[in-house]
């Protein structure tokens, strides 16, 4: 369509018809800004789904663990003999350990020099099978199983012995090492320990025997004489006065680790007692996690709402610079969130959750039986203040006791530790929330502000589309208008001529 812009009517048809369609543009400028609105309280509900999410992982890597609250402080006569760690007891123990002997890993070496000059030239071919196998003890004191063998084909022109070596030291049962001075080879066993009646490693392959010059087992080396190899032993031990034996000098014990260093002429005693340091950081670090979190959902909850700050369209902000935009803008963002009652119902509920007794415990209760509280001020929303000091006396009696008030579980609400009524609250506000605003991945016609959210760009396209339908019936009118006043004047010209030429 030809556009006349005033040439005839001296007006400013651009500029008339810009202000008229600002003004058209007002309904859909609203829309726009609800828009905006929406997707910032899209954005805010789902960084309280993070939040929530946070805390959850925080209390099921603390206090819904059971190894958090097992941590034990460990005495021991002699640490250079013997160390003793708590892997799962839930109970303080003690006890002696007189070491015997200690387990030692069977080994097999070259009996004559390898016919190897140099470990990292390509291997020639050699007579014989160029497959070969490696069988050895495992850590429970057994053989492999004859699946798990370690099997390699040498390929002639290919390999050389340090790549060989490489690939049975990453996937074999032995430690192998070649020195090139000596031209001789050693296998030790990476475990420990005696196979009873038979040899802790067996190999087959004539490039053993052919090439390496070592004896198929370590049995056979440790009879030769001189011997080149040694048999596997366990480690042999006295335990609160029982005298065992096993295949590492690592081992566990009803749930306690051993370590054996070194022989002993004397008994090593040991004893346990709660590590109340620890536990008790798990505890505070909870309260600290639990307190941040209702502190921040309250913020939103509480955030004023700014009516007369709508959001900015493209057109206002040309005409503001960037930090008044942004003052602007932090107040339009404010107060999405402002009493939702998905939040304000999970808060309750949560609270609900730490402050009603755990009504199947036959020990501890609730959080007031271990020193924690209920902050007196009802500004802080049921924030918790721990009783440092009642908190270290309710660990060091019975730290069992205060995994049982967090994670003891439970078929109704009622019965569950605190922990676990927590996390389901946390669960199902998450769940109410994504049903409200999704997540980064969803689709938006899968939650209710996505819908809504589809429904304004549905508006802003239709509206779109009217205002260039406006815009051209404005043109339109105002060039009918510039023609019908083009068509006048000259008319009038050619009267005036007339009347002038008469």
């Amino acid at each position: 369509m030809v556009r006349i812009g005033g040439l005839a009517s001296g007006m400013d048809i651009d500029q008339l018809v810009s202000d008229m369609m600002k003004a058209e543009r007002i309904p859909l400028d609203k829309v726009s800004q609800k828009k905006q609105y929406t997707e910032w309280q899209r954005d805010d509900f789902r960084e309280m789904n993070k939040l929530l999410f946070d805390l959850d992982k925080s209390i099921f890597d603390g206090v819904s663990k059971q190894g958090s609250f097992i941590k034990k402080t460990v005495t021991v006569s002699d640490p250079d003999a013997v160390s003793v760690k708590n892997i799962n007891s839930t109970i303080d123990f003690s006890g002696t350990v007189k070491v015997g002997k200690l387990a030692t890993a069977a080994s097999i070496y070259s009996y004559t020099p390898a016919s190897i000059s140099d470990s990292s030239q390509v291997l020639s071919d050699f007579t014989g099978s160029k497959d070969i196998t490696i069988q050895t003890i495992t850590k429970d004191g057994s053989l492999e199983a004859t699946d798990k063998v370690f099997k390699l084909t040498i390929v002639p022109g290919t390999d050389t012995l340090d790549s060989i070596l490489s690939k049975i030291n990453a996937n074999s049962g032995v430690t192998a090492f070649y020195d090139n001075t000596t031209k001789q080879i050693s296998l030790t066993a990476k475990n420990t320990g005696d196979v009873s009646g038979g040899p802790e490693i067996k190999l087959t392959g004539d490039f053993f025997t052919n090439v390496l010059n070592v004896d198929l087992d370590n049995v056979a080396a440790d009879a030769r004489i001189p011997k080149t190899g040694s048999l596997g032993a366990n480690a042999e031990f006295t335990y609160n006065g029982l005298n065992l034996t096993r295949p590492s000098n690592t081992f566990q014990i009803n749930g306690v680790e051993l370590t054996l260093k070194q022989q002993t002429s004397n008994n090593v005693t040991f004893s346990s007692a709660p590590d109340v340091d620890a536990i008790m950081d798990t505890v505070v670090k909870f309260v600290a996690k639990y307190n941040e979190t209702i502190e921040k959902i309250r913020g939103e909850l509480d955030e004023k709402k700014y009516r007369d700050f709508q959001p900015l369209t493209s057109e206002q902000k040309k005409d503001m610079d960037e930090k008044d935009i942004e003052l602007w803008e932090e107040k339009a963002k404010s107060g999405t969130l402002r009493n939702n009652s998905i939040l304000s119902g999970s808060l309750n509920k949560m609270r609900m959750n730490l402050y009603n007794p755990v009504t199947s415990s036959q020990g501890l209760k609730q959080l007031g039986d271990i020193g924690i509280t209920t902050s007196s001020n009802y500004l802080e929303g049921g924030k918790l203040v721990i009783n440092e000091e009642d908190l270290r006396k309710a660990i060091s009696e019975n730290p069992n006791a205060v995994y049982e008030l967090f994670q003891k579980d439970g078929a109704t609400t009622e019965e569950k530790g605190l922990a676990r009524r927590l996390r389901d609250t946390i669960k199902t506000t998450m769940t109410d929330i994504e049903s409200k605003a999704g997540k980064a991945s969803s689709v938006n016609n899968t939650f209710t502000i996505g819908r809504l959210l589809d429904g304004f760009d549905k508006q802003i396209t239709n509206f779109e589309d009217r205002l260039v339908s406006t815009e051209d019936r404005y043109w339109r009118q105002f060039t009918a208008m510039e023609k019908a006043i083009q068509r006048s004047n000259e008319q009038m010209n050619y009267l005036m001529q007339q009347f002038g030429g008469a």
